[in-house]
């Protein structure tokens, strides 16, 4: 029990390490424009399918339960509020993580792993290259500049999908799914759910590199390491989710000076 502790605590230190070493490294020796570019292009653009595909396809969802629970109580008109803020709020930054984490987590750990068993990054460390600053430092930036970009995305076509399926399946009045969300949707909103995906941008990418550089043993080793990183990806960011959630409703009175301060 001690040892699995001692391991649990050292694992967490390195990661830590490895964190702090790539941002100062990126403050100090920021990594070519051309690998964040590139980096950019798999993470985002590669990745819209996927996040419009559940974006979408969770607004439909979430329009047809709340228009079935809400009608017969006359409450039907609060079925875009619904979609909305569940979508901005919540679902859109959670759905769209963990679409990333399966996309673009795991091969990302899986590519540094493989390069890891085959001492490839230890070439890469004989040439005087830096594999933090050449890897690792463009998949951070490209992760924590795509995933807020998604999110917004996401949102955007689960909205469109609650509309799609309240207005031209339910016959609901256009008006009536759209006239609330100017009134009850707010700043803070549309503010924490970027945070949440600024956030757990951090975590995917950080938590993916750290395992796919630590790998060892093999083909197998490559498998544990992708197959660890995503199951921790997956439960870092639940939590995480909840944590932040608790944080920002507590902080709301602050943010909300903050905002009406400086936007």
């Amino acid at each position: 029990m001690i040892k699995k502790i001692i391991e649990f605590l050292t694992e967490v230190s390195e990661y830590f390490f490895l964190v702090v070493k790539v941002i100062w490294l990126i403050i100090r020796h920021p990594p070519s424009y051309y690998l964040i570019r590139d980096q950019m292009y798999e993470v985002g653009v590669k990745s819209l399918p996927v996040v419009a595909i559940t974006g979408f396809s969770t607004g439909m969802v979430l329009a047809a339960q709340s228009f079935f629970q809400l009608s017969d109580k006359g409450l039907a008109s609060a079925t875009g509020l619904m979609v909305t803020k569940a979508m901005m709020v919540e679902l859109g930054p959670v759905l769209t993580a963990f679409m990333v984490t399966g996309r673009v987590g795991a091969a990302m750990c899986a590519e540094l792993g493989s390069m890891r068993v085959t001492e490839q990054i230890d070439a890469i460390r004989s040439m005087s290259v830096n594999p933090l600053r050449h890897l690792v430092a463009p998949r951070f930036i490209a992760g924590i500049a795509m995933l807020p970009l998604l999110t917004v995305f996401s949102c955007l076509m689960g909205i469109i999908g609650g509309y799609v399926i309240s207005v031209y399946y339910y016959q609901m009045p256009s008006t009536s799914f759209l006239d609330p969300l100017p009134v009850h949707i707010t700043t803070f909103d549309f503010i924490s759910g970027l945070i949440k995906a600024f956030v757990f941008g951090f975590i995917i990418i950080t938590i993916s590199c750290y395992r796919g550089m630590g790998t060892k043993g093999g083909a197998a080793g490559v498998g544990r390491s992708t197959t660890n990183s995503v199951v921790i990806c997956y439960t870092v960011i639940l939590i995480g989710n909840f944590l932040l959630t608790i944080a920002m409703n507590n902080s709301y009175g602050y943010i909300e000076q903050l905002m009406d301060k400086w936007l």
